[in-house]
This record gives structure tokens, sequence and C-alpha cells, in this order.
């Protein structure tokens, strides 16, 4: 018996809160509204002018210094500029704030101490508050003063005001919650980040055949076959049939191609001339963006394509060499198919490439993201635990990245995002991540992020236009068991714009049409989906600042695919829930046959009656009855969304060598008696499983041998009953025989026997082809 959730892994309900305004059924009434305000002190550095030199040598490498209270924050230094431009935004966090003036200071860098050339200071309660959409605050000219209050030459360009973090110079600003990050020190790998990922495009190469082919060696038969590269996807034909210099294949070949095109397509003509030699005959490049492109599977004209060979002329540099010899075939760029780079369970968007084939929105996803408590410890800095956390959400082609909270357990974010919603039946993914790229991170070789957990919602699950906040356990599989990494605290909204266009989704395809017309094989669509991941993982990973390959992958669901024994558990035990209903009715209906409960089995008896006398009355009264249990389990309906669930997911109560597998790189890293110990285990499951499938296919071959003479008498006997029961069901009414055939499976115990009916036994003596099996 499997125990119950852990109550500590539970989801939980929250009233934050939200916008700072009031909520009003369960709309709020402002904007900015899925998220709670925090009040930041912005101070926009801008510029300086006519600054006094220091030095002995009378130049100036200014820097400002910004302080309040504790914490501090620094522009870059310029060498030998009386006049510097930083336009530089700072942010304290009012929660932080322990002081009630703020200081900001002009700084010449030395080699030894940095010099005082002034400061302007401001008193808090004299700062102006904005509230967007007021325009910006105009920046004003200070003059720089001494410590006693005097004034000096030079002036600073400020602009101080109090705002939230719904100011538009919030996302470009350094924090006070990261104060330990400079901007010189990887101050670009804290901020908020919104990243669009790549148009992708199935490229089909038809490969047709090729033409007037040179081999080397014209006295035997070419063995000859197309490989086609573009970027890290290489593909080949299988060797043409027909051995000749004017091979046939009409072979198709599928890529994944991501805008803008960057890598051509390179197609190479080759000749097997030995077990492991392979010949150049021809290649043509192929650029992208003159490739045709359709949207349905109507077909595209084919062309011939000349081949280029290179060759070495009297010991010269290769040289390309243009002759005869030229390939058929049909290329184009699909825009009929989506795409599939995440896992098809957890899919956030399903339109096709083309935008020509998209259809309206029917609504708008709102997410806020509050903040975290209880993070684990992820790295030791200067002795001690900290976690530097940073939040990942993907809906769509659309990817967002909070900033990140530099050293806290408990982080605060409170940031909102929004996404365009075309299909209810879509997922998106929330993940939490510990910034390794602080502090000289990025110079250290092999530093990646941390994973600290992720939340998925699916969007069908929501009613519309409720605000859901929850707080999320993070859960990791680890090795060593199912660990909590802390909770994240969510605000969730769908507002659905189109009633009716979202109800009529749900008669739609869950894919576009291409996918059903020209559908692609499972092999392929494995190899496209692994390419197309890559390709997300590796465009993102370009952008300043990068979104990382390991946490494109871990959003994307890489590698969700291995075996693994605690999954399969899972399944099974999935399959095991999903026929429990069924065997509960047959056990409910072999105690109305055994007439453990005399007046239900006589009530059943009278509606069996009455469906078999009047059987027009048997489909209303089934969807009656379906309408009036779906009616009855609405007082029920789950109030909250889905979350990971430890036990469904067999990850409480997991072996740990069940883990240590499931954690095994591909191919394999363990010792060899590890691994023969645990391929013995897979042989004993599946010897279980290879049971069962030829139990399955024994009884199905009893019923083929019905009418295969392969038992001579039982075929006589089925036929000669057979026959009988055409008779008697031609005379008699259908009612009588219903009546009768009901009557007789629902017959007192005291009329049944023990022993296995007839029909039974006949069943059981027919043969199957295990008697053929080696």
């Amino acid at each position: 018996m499997q125990k119950p959730p852990h109550d500590d892994f539970s989801l939980k309900e929250t009233k934050p809160h939200l916008g700072g305004g009031k909520v009003t059924g369960d709309k709020l009434t402002s904007t900015y509204d899925l998220v709670e305000q925090m009040q930041y002190v912005y101070v926009r550095v801008v510029k300086a002018r006519e600054l006094p030199s220091k030095d002995i040598t009378g130049s100036c490498d200014p820097y400002i210094e910004v302080r309040l209270g504790n914490y501090k924050g620094v522009t870059r230094h310029f060498e030998k500029k009386t006049n510097p431009e930083w336009n530089q935004v700072f942010a304290f966090s009012k929660e932080r704030v322990q002081a009630s003036v703020l200081e900001v200071t002009v700084k010449d860098k030395d080699v030894v101490k940095d010099d005082f050339i002034g400061r302007v200071l401001f008193d808090l309660n004299e700062v102006p508050k904005r509230v967007p959409p007021d325009s910006p605050l105009a920046p004003q000219w200070y003059r720089l003063e001494e410590r006693k209050g005097e004034k000096l030459k030079g002036e600073l360009m400020l602009a101080v005001w109090w705002g939230t973090q719904a100011d538009e110079a919030f996302a470009e600003s350094w924090h006070s919650d990261a104060a330990t990050v400079s901007f010189a020190d990887g101050v670009a790998n804290i901020r908020s980040k919104v990243y669009l990922s790549p148009k992708l495009w199935y490229l089909r190469v038809n490969i047709i055949e090729a033409q007037d082919l040179i081999p080397t060696d014209k006295t035997r038969f070419p063995e000859v076959y197309v490989k086609a590269e573009l970027g890290n996807q290489h593909l080949r034909t299988r060797i043409s049939m027909n051995k000749s210099i004017n091979p046939m294949w009409n072979e198709d070949l599928m890529f994944v191609a991501a805008e803008p095109f960057e890598e051509p397509l390179i197609l190479s003509v080759e000749d097997r001339v030995a077990p492991n030699k392979d010949e150049a005959l021809g290649k043509c490049v192929i650029p992208l963006q003159y490739v045709e492109r359709r949207l349905d599977h109507k077909a595209i004209n084919t062309r011939w394509f000349n081949l280029e060979k290179h060759a070495v002329v009297e010991g010269e540099k290769k040289k390309e060499v243009k002759f005869a010899s030229r390939v058929h075939m049909r290329i184009c760029l699909e825009g009929g198919y989506h795409v599939l780079d995440e896992s098809t369970h957890y899919s956030s968007d399903l339109r096709p490439t083309g935008k020509q084939l998209w259809k309206s929105s029917i609504g708008v996803l709102e997410v806020g993201i509050l903040g975290a408590h209880g993070l684990t410890p992820m790295k030791t800095k200067d002795g001690r635990a900290t976690t530097d956390a940073y939040c990942v959400a993907k809906y769509g082609n659309k990817w967002i990245r909070t900033r990140t909270i530099v050293d806290s357990f408990a982080p605060k974010w409170n940031e909102q995002y929004t996404w365009e919603v075309f299909d209810p039946c879509t997922v998106v993914t929330i993940g939490v991540f510990d910034n390794c790229h602080l502090h000289g991170g990025d110079k250290a070789s092999g530093a990646k992020d941390s994973r600290i957990g992720k939340v998925r919602v699916r969007l069908s699950t929501l009613e519309t236009d409720r605000v859901y906040t929850h707080s999320y356990p993070l859960l990791v599989l680890h090795p060593t068991g199912v660990k909590k990494m802390g909770e994240i605290h969510l605000a969730v909204r769908f507002t659905c714009s189109r009633l009716l266009n979202m109800m009529h989704m749900y008669s739609h395809p869950l894919l576009p049409k291409m996918h059903y017309v020209h559908p692609l094989t499972v092999a392929q669509l494995d190899s496209l989906r692994h390419q197309a991941t890559q390709i997300v993982s590796m465009r993102l990973a370009r952008a300043e600042p990068p979104l990382r390959k390991e946490v494109v992958e871990y959003m994307l669901d890489v590698g969700s695919h291995m075996w693994s024994m605690r999954r399969s558990k899972a399944n099974f035990f999935r399959i095991m829930g999903v026929f429990g209903g069924l065997i509960a009715i047959g056990k409910w209906f072999d105690q109305i046959c055994n007439w453990k409960n005399p007046i239900t089995t006589v009530l059943i008896h009278i509606l069996f009656l009455i469906l078999v006398l009047y059987p027009e009355l048997i489909l209303p009264t089934v969807f009656l009855y379906l309408f009036l249990i779906g009616i009855w389990y609405y007082k029920w309906r789950p109030r909250n969304p889905p979350h990971m669930d430890t036990r469904l997911s067999c990850a409480d109560n997991a072996h740990p060598d069940e883990l240590d597998e499931e954690f095994d790189t591909f191919p394999t890293s363990r010792p060899p008696d590890l691994v023969r110990m645990r391929y013995d285990r897979l042989r004993s499951i599946a010897g279980r499983i290879q049971t069962v499938v030829g139990d399955l296919a024994t009884q199905g071959e009893r019923f083929q041998s019905l009418l295969s003479w392969r038992d001579p008498r039982a075929t006589a006997l089925f036929l000669i009953f057979c026959l009988v029961a055409a008779v008697v069901l031609y005379v008699t009414p259908f009612q009588v025989v219903t009546l009768i055939t009901g009557f007789y499976v629902l017959r007192h115990p005291k009329f049944r026997h023990k022993l296995p009916g007839v029909p039974l036994n006949f069943f059981r003596r027919l043969p199957a082809k295990t008697d053929s099996m080696l």
C-alpha cells in the first residue's frame, strides 16, 4: 500500500496583497495587479561636467558611488575625463532602507586610495514619487559639495524618485538586492529579460535521382548514396538499388532549420568503393533563403542541381570544377507543421510555422512571479552557504527571465508577465534556478546554473478570469531521492476574450492539418525534436544575457524519454487506475449476479426488463445518467491547479538503485557488475511482459481458430452451433432472447455451479500458434 503524500509536498493557497489595490470579486482594480507592489528609490546618474582634478598629473579618473545606508552602488570609471557620461540607474528597495539620506559621491580612482571629489545629498522625505504612466522625471544639474557642505567646482546631472517595479527603469537598474555585484562583474547576468525562440521550420529534401555520375573506377558498378548536412544535422539515403551512373532513390530526408538561416544545405553524392571507404562524386551547396516554402501538401516543382567536384591540377591547390553530373530533387520548407521542440505532453504552443495559418488568439495568460521561500542552499561562498535565485518561464515562443536576487533563501521578485493564448490545452512552465555566473563565474570553466525546481500549469484546468494565488512546492528528484528545494509563490490568471472560439477549439485537431494529412514517423519526430531543442538552446545561449543550455534543456524536458524503472512503475499504476473503474463495475456486477444485496438485484432486474421492452430508452438513459454523475461531481470539482505529485510519480518510495540507474549517463558510465545486475533485472521484467503479451496473442489466435479448421472437431461444433443459433434467433423475437439471456446471467446462486461454463471450457480447448513457437 502506498503511503499518503507528504504534507510538505502539497499545494498551499495564499492570500497576498496583490497590486496594492482592492479585490472586487475575482478581478483586481490595478493594472499591474498580480504582484505585490515593491517601493524603490531610483537614482539615474546621467553625466558630470567640469570635475576638478585631484591627481598630481592634473588628470581625473571619475566614477560615482551611490550610497543609501549599508548599500552601495558603483558606476564604471573613466580614465582622464572631466566630463564623463554614465547614464546608469540604481534602485534601492524600501524594505532594506535603513537611512533617511541618499548620498551620491564623485570619486577619482587611484592606485592606493580613491580621492573624494564631491557629493550631493538627498533627504528621502523630499524625494518625489512617480507613478506610471507619468512621464519619466527629467534629470537636473546639482552642484557638488564638500563634506562640510561648501560648494565646489563641478556639477552632476541626476534624477531621484520613488517608484515601483512597474517603472520603466526597473529592468535596466542595478538593484540593492544584488549589492555585491558590480557593473563590471556580471551585472548583465542578474537583469530580467524577455527572449523569443527562433522561428523553426521543417526542411524536406526529397532526393529523386542523379544523372551522369563520373566514378573514378569505371570498371565496377557504383554503390551510390547521398549525404546531406545542415549545421550539426547529418542524414543520408540508402544505397541506390540500381547500381549505375544514373542512380535513383526517391527518398525523403527531414531537417530542422531556424530563422535567420545561417547554414546552407550541403549535399554530397558518394560512392561506397570499399567497406570503410567512400569517394565523393560531387557536391552542391544550397542556401535556404532561396528554398520554396509551402503551407499544405501540394506537390512542389522538382529541380536539377549541378554537382561540383574538387580536383587537384598538377599539384596546385584544390579547385572547384563544374561538370555534367547533376542531382534531381524536390526541396521545400514546410510551413504547415508545428515543429515540436517540447515534450508533447507539456506543449505550450501547437501552431504551425506558417503565420498565414494562425488562428486569432482566444485570450491572455498573466503570471505574477511573487517570490520564493525556504530555498535550499545551492553553493558555498566565502565559507557560508548561499543561493542566487532567478526564475524562467516559458509559454509559446516567449521566454522570460526574472532578475537574480543575490544571497537570499526567500527572494521576492514581484514581476508580472503576459502571453497571448491560442489554445487552452497548453502548459506554462516556470522554473527556478541558481545563478552560478556571478563574481567571475563566466570565467570559470564548466560553471552551470543549478536547477532548484519547476512548476507546470495547464491552462485548461483554470477557470477563466479567476486569480489563482498558490505556493507551489519545488520538487526535484536526486539520486538520493525526492527532495523539496523550497516553495515558489505564483499568481496566475487566464482571461478569455472569445469564449465561443475557445469552446470551438475543443473540436479542432490538436496539431496542424499537415501532421495528419502527411504524417511523420515516430522515429522522425524523435530525431527532429532532439534537433529542435539543440537549435533553441544554442540560439538562446547566444543572447545577452544568455539563457544557458542547461536551463533551456531542463525547461524543455530533454531526456524525459529515457528509460526509468520509477517512471515505468508510475505509468503501470496509472494504467491500473484507468482500469480501476472498469474493475469496480465488474465487481459490482458480480455482486448483483450473486445476490449479495437482494433488493439491488431485484431493482436491476426491473430496470433490465424496462430497457428490453423499451430499447429506445437505452441511449437516453445512459447519457442522462452520465449528465447526473457530472452534475453530482461538480460539488467536489478541483479548486486548485494540479501540481507535482510524488506519490503518483513513485518518487517517494523509489529504490536507491533505481534512482541511480535513472541518473546514469547514456551510454552508461557505471561499473560492469552493476550494469550486468541491472540488465538481468530488466530481462526478468521483460520476461513477465513477454508472457503477458504471449497470453494476449494466444487468446486472439483462439478466436481466429474458430473458423480455421486447425481443430476440425472444434470448428465443426462451432459451425453447428452457429447454424442452430441462426435458426433460433430468426424465429424468436430479439427481446425474448435478450430477456432469457439477461435473466440467465442474473440467476440466483442456487442455480449456479462453481465449475467454468461450457462456452469458456470450449474456448480454452481451442488451439493457438504456441505449438509452432521455438
